[in-house]
C-alpha cells in the first residue's frame, strides 16, 4: 500500500527537470505549463464513464464561436464568452460570480481563454480584448488600476512604428513565468501584417520587459537568412508571429515558442531566403528573451504552414536514459521531437528536395525537413491515388478531373494551375493541440483530413475596367474569402455578404475595424475607404460617391494574389476524398511507433444510409487522464466522447447543445471530479451556441 501511495504521489507531482507540476489541478491553459492537457484525477474511469451526466450548464449572454478552454482555480472556473467577455463561475454549480465587459461593445473575435497569476493576496486574471491586454482582480472581475493604463496595455506597445495602425489581437492566453506574461499575437496574413515580435510584460505593472525579434535586425542572428535586408522595417513584410501559444519549463527557465509564417502568406518574392525565425520552434531564456536554440520546420513558407499549437513538454526513454523532450505537431501532419535542453532531434530528420516555383520572382526553398519517425498522422497529397477520391460523391468524375490536373507533388509551391493541398490549410494538426501522458511519453493528437485547392492569379486579374473604389477595396481585402460576388462559402467557413445590409452600418463598420470570429480586422483602412466599402456592400455606391478615393492601391504590390480558400468538396458539400475525414492517434514518442489510430466523428447523412463512421472535421484538443481516459469534443457532428486511452476504444458519447470547437478541462471540487467544455458552434456551418457544460458522475 505504501508503494502504491508513493507511486500515485510521484505521478501527481510529475517532475519536469526537478520542478513539480500538480496534475490534480487545471489552473493554466491546456492544463499546465507543459500544455499536455493531462490530469491525474481518477474518479471518472473506464469502468464508470458511462454514468456521466450533466452536472450544470452556464449560458452566456451572447452566442457564437467559443474556442475557450477554461481554467479552474480554488473552486472557480474562469473563461471567456463568444463576445470576449471574461467571466468567473462557481465550478461546482455554474453560478456566475462576475463578468467583465458588455455585449454592446463586444469584440466578436475568438478567444481561447485566460491566464492566472497570484502573489499572496494579489490574484489576477489576464486576458485580451481586441488589441488590449487586461489585468482583472480574480475575485471581483474589476480592472487592476495599477496595471498599465487603468488596467490594460495596448499590444501595439513596444512594436516598431510601422505596426502602429495595423491589426493586432491575441486569441490565445499568454504564458506566465514568474512576474512575466509572454504574449502571443494574431496578425494579418497579408502584406499589411505587423511584425510578430515575441514580448514579455510585467504582470504587476504592465511594462514591457523584453522583446525577441522574429524578423531579425541587422545585428541579430538570422538576419542573413533574408535577402531583403530591410525586411524588419518593411511595411509589406511582417508576421512570423506566435499566435498558437507557448509552453514553459519553469524549473529550467526556458520558454518554447512556435512561430508562424512570414507575410504575405502565399507569395514570397519580396522576402526571399529561408526567413528565420518564421515557422520555428524557439527555445528562449524566459527571463531575458535570449535565444538558446531554434529549429525551422518550413523554410521560406509559401503555404501558410504556421505551427498551429503549443509544443508538449514530456519525458521519453531511450535505452536506460530518460530525456526531457519537447514535441511539436504541425499542420503537415508531422511530429518533431527534440531534446529540450540542446535542441537535438530525437529521431532523424531528412532534408528532402522540394520542387521550384513557376511564379515570376518567387524562389521556393530547394529542400524541406521530414522526420523519419513518427510517420505522419494525416494523409499526404503526394501519396493519394484516384482510388482515394470519395466513393460517396455523385460528381466523382468532376472531382477526378480536378484531382488529375492539380499539382500533387510533395511541397508543390503555389501556382496558377492549382495545388492539391493535403493536409489542408488548417492541418493536420490545428490549434486545439495535442494531449500527452508526460510519464509514459505518449502523444495523443486529433487531425483533420480535408483537402483544399490552393491557387494563385495575377494581381491585376481582379480589377476590371470601371471598378468603383468600394468594389476595389472589397476585391483587395474581402474577396479571397467571401468570393468576388460576395456569395461566400459556408462549407469553408466564410459566410455570404449578400444580405449584410440587414445589419446596421454601425455593426458593419466595427466589424471592418475589429474583425469577427476568425476574420481579421482592417484598422489600416481609412474612414473614407471604409465608407466606400460599406456603400458597396449595401449596394449604394455611386461613381461620384466613391470618386473621393483617388489613389487606392492594392493591399499588396506583389505580382500574384491568392484566389481564396477552396475546399475540395463533392456536390453535397462533403469532403471530396475518401474517409476518414477526422482521426485520433496515440503515438509512442519513446519509439516513434503508433499505439493506435481511430476515426473521429461521423457524418449523419451517411450514417443513416448504413455507412461506417467517416470521421469529420474537428477543432479543439483532447484531455488525457491517468485514470485511463481520453475526452474530446472538437467534432463538427456536435458530440462529446470518451475513449480508452490505451486502446482507442470508444467508451461513451453524448450530444452537446452546440458543437464544441474547444479543448475541455477536468477538475475536482469538494471531492467530485468534473469535466467542462465550451459549446459555441457557428464554425463549419454549425448552429450557434452559448453554453459551458460540465459533466460528473451521477
Amino acid at each position: 500500500m505504501k508503494f502504491i501511495l508513493l507511486s500515485t504521489l510521484l505521478c501527481t507531482l510529475f517532475i519536469s527537470g526537478s520542478h513539480k507540476i500538480d496534475y490534480t489541478q487545471w489552473r493554466e491553459y491546456l492544463g499546465g505549463p507543459d500544455r499536455n492537457h493531462y490530469s491525474t484525477l481518477t474518479q471518472i474511469n473506464p469502468d464508470n464513464v458511462h454514468k456521466l451526466k450533466v452536472a450544470w450548464t452556464y449560458s452566456a449572454p451572447d452566442s457564437g464561436q467559443m474556442q475557450m478552454s477554461p481554467i479552474i482555480v480554488d473552486g472557480v472556473l474562469y473563461g471567456v464568452t463568444a463576445a470576449v467577455q471574461a467571466f468567473a463561475l462557481d465550478a461546482a454549480t455554474g453560478r456566475e460570480l462576475w463578468r467583465f465587459g458588455d455585449t454592446l461593445n463586444a469584440w466578436h473575435s475568438t478567444s481561447r481563454g485566460v491566464a492566472y497569476w497570484e502573489h499572496g493576496d494579489d490574484r489576477r486574471i489576464l486576458f485580451t480584448r481586441g488589441p488590449d491586454l487586461w489585468a482583472l482582480d480574480a475575485q471581483t472581475g474589476k480592472p487592476v488600476e495599477t496595471f498599465g493604463n487603468a488596467g490594460h496595455v495596448d499590444l501595439h506597445d513596444g512594436l516598431p512604428e510601422i505596426a502602429r495602425n495595423k491589426f493586432i489581437i491575441s486569441n490565445t492566453p499568454g504564458t506566465i513565468f514568474e512576474n512575466l506574461i509572454v504574449m502571443p499575437l494574431r496578425l494579418s496574413e497579408g502584406a499589411d501584417a505587423a511584425p510578430g515580435d515575441i514580448r514579455a510584460f510585467d504582470v504587476v505593472t504592465g511594462k514591457l520587459v523584453w522583446t525577441f525579434h522574429t524578423i531579425p535586425y541587422p545585428s541579430e542572428g538570422g538576419y542573413e537568412t533574408w535577402d531583403n535586408k530591410e525586411a524588419y522595417l518593411n511595411t509589406e513584410i511582417g508576421a512570423a508571429n506566435n499566435w498558437a501559444g507557448m509552453a514553459v519549463d519553469r524549473e529550467a527557465g526556458v520558454l518554447f515558442v512556435p512561430t508562424g509564417s512570414a507575410s504575405p502568406d502565399f507569395y514570397g518574392g519580396r522576402r526571399k531566403g529561408a526567413n528565420l525565425y518564421a515557422n520555428c520552434l524557439l527555445a528562449l531564456d524566459a527571463r531575458t528573451g535570449k535565444k538558446i536554440w531554434h529549429y525551422q520546420f518550413t523554410r521560406h513558407d509559401i503555404w501558410d504552414r504556421d505551427l498551429p499549437a503549443p509544443p508538449n513538454l514530456l519525458r521519453v526513454k531511450r535505452g536506460d536514459r530518460t530525456i526531457d523532450a519537447v514535441a511539436q505537431i504541425t499542420k503537415q501532419g508531422y511530429v518533431f521531437v527534440f531534446d529540450r535542453k540542446t535542441g537535438q532531434p530525437l529521431f532523424d530528420i531528412e532534408d528532402r528536395a522540394a520542387p521550384p516555383s513557376s511564379l515570376t520572382g518567387e524562389q521556393a526553398w530547394p529542400n524541406q525537413p521530414v522526420p523519419a519517425l513518427p510517420k505522419p498522422f494525416a494523409r499526404q497529397a503526394h501519396e493519394l491515388t484516384e482510388n482515394d477520391i470519395s466513393p460517396y460523391a455523385d460528381n466523382r468524375d468532376e472531382l477526378l478531373q480536378t484531382f488529375r490536373r492539380s499539382d500533387k507533388r510533395w511541397h508543390a509551391p503555389p501556382n496558377l494551375e492549382g495545388v492539391f493541398l493535403l493536409p489542408g490549410y488548417d492541418g493536420g494538426a490545428e490549434w486545439g493541440g495535442a494531449g500527452a501522458d508526460p510519464e509514459e511519453g505518449i502523444l495523443y493528437v486529433n487531425a483533420n483530413e480535408m483537402a483544399w485547392i490552393m491557387q494563385m492569379e495575377p494581381a491585376a486579374g481582379k480589377m476590371a475596367a470601371g471598378t468603383t473604389p468600394g468594389e476595389a477595396i472589397y476585391l483587395n481585402y474581402c474577396a479571397s474569402c467571401h468570393k468576388t460576388d460576395r456569395s461566400g462559402n459556408a462549407q469553408s467557413g466564410f459566410p455570404s455578404l449578400l444580405k449584410i445590409h440587414r445589419r446596421g452600418k454601425g455593426f458593419v463598420n466595427k466589424m471592418i475595424r475589429t474583425g469577427k470570429g476568425m476574420m481579421p480586422g482592417f484598422p489600416q483602412i481609412s474612414e473614407t475607404e471604409k465608407a466606400a466599402l460599406v456603400a458597396f456592400l449595401y449596394g449604394e455606391e455611386k461613381k461620384e460617391i466613391g470618386a473621393v478615393v483617388t489613389t487606392l492601391e492594392n493591399k499588396s504590390s506583389t505580382p500574384y494574389e491568392h484566389t481564396g480558400y477552396h475546399k475540395f468538396l463533392d456536390s453535397e458539400g462533403l469532403p471530396g476524398i475518401a474517409p476518414p475525414w477526422g482521426t485520433l492517434s496515440a503515438i509512442d514518442l519513446n519509439t516513434g511507433a503508433y499505439r493506435w489510430r481511430v476515426t473521429l466523428g461521423d457524418t449523419e447523412t451517411l450514417r443513416q444510409k448504413g455507412h461506417a463512421p467517416t470521421g469529420c472535421e474537428n477543432y479543439g484538443g483532447p484531455v488525457i487522464t491517468s485514470g485511463g481516459l481520453l475526452f474530446i469534443a472538437a467534432t463538427k457532428d456536435g458530440k462529446f466522447r470518451a475513449f480508452d486511452k490505451k486502446t482507442g476504444v470508444l467508451l461513451w458519447e453524448t450530444t452537446l447543445p452546440a458543437a464544441a470547437f474547444a479543448t475541455p478541462a477536468t477538475y475536482q471540487v469538494n471531492g467530485k471530479q468534473y469535466i467542462a467544455v465550451a459549446c459555441g458552434g457557428e464554425k463549419l456551418g454549425t448552429a450557434k451556441g452559448n453554453q459551458v457544460v460540465a459533466f460528473a458522475l451521477e
